[in-house]
């Protein structure tokens, strides 16, 4: 039986190539997204579109409200933060963290993984975002890993050890860039924003935009996805 990997993916730039690394190491991959009440919700038709580019086994879109919870600009009415400077971007937590999201998504996919057999679970998480977002560190990773490993069937009874991998923890955003090329991601369908407009149109100033706008100039290349004027 070939090897299976569940991947997190939310239709962004480092999801999608994280995504095409776990087909890239010979997975059947088998893609989950969310519907948690954000803001940015075109996300869920970029992963879809994505998913399908990619050829994955199958792609669940998981439905679940984290609005009730608030606490971040994503999910309760409070301004996404727009214009900040790389050194702000790296101080302290930002308003865009949704409380204990990774951790809650990192559950579904264990869930799902054991269901499909899946030894590793994939999350593009990587080196831009350890400083702002607590659930993205390599200590979490190592910690939920160890807690998947006791808390399934498959691995009480050893017939599973689930791996999270994260293949994009050491690079930055240029690097992902690059690597989502040689791995002929389709950028174009992908989606980062943190505040689209209606139509879906990135705003090409949060964090999230800055960021992914940054990564494209070090490689030398013009993102393709459409922003606001």
């Amino acid at each position: 039986m070939k090897k299976r990997a569940v991947c997190l993916l939310s239709g962004g730039l480092d999801s999608s190539t994280c995504l095409a690394v776990a087909k890239s190491e010979g997975y059947d991959c088998y893609a989950i997204s969310f519907d948690y009440g954000q803001r940015h919700r075109v996300e869920i038709q970029a992963a879809a579109e994505v998913a399908e580019a990619l050829g994955v086994v199958d792609h669940l879109t998981v439905p679940m409200d984290l609005r009730p919870y608030g606490g971040s600009a994503l999910t309760a009415d409070i301004a996404v933060p727009k214009d900040r400077a790389a050194g702000t971007m790296a101080q302290g937590i930002p308003i865009t963290y949704v409380p204990a999201r990774n951790t809650i998504f990192l559950a579904h996919a264990l869930a799902w993984a054991e269901v499909v057999g899946a030894e590793a679970i994939f999350i593009g998480v990587n080196s831009i975002d350890y400083s702002g977002y607590p659930d993205c560190r390599p200590e979490f990773i190592e910690a939920f890993e160890k807690m998947a490993n006791l808390a399934t069937r498959a691995g009480v009874e050893g017939r599973t050890k689930i791996h999270v991998a994260t293949p994009l923890a050491k690079l930055s955003k240029a690097g992902i860039i690059r690597l989502a090329c040689r791995l002929d991601v389709p950028l174009q369908l992908t989606h980062s924003c943190y505040d689209p407009d209606a139509s879906g149109r990135a705003c090409g100033h949060c964090d999230s935009c800055l960021l992914r706008l940054k990564g494209f100039r070090e490689v030398g290349l013009e993102d393709p996805v459409e922003y606001q004027a």
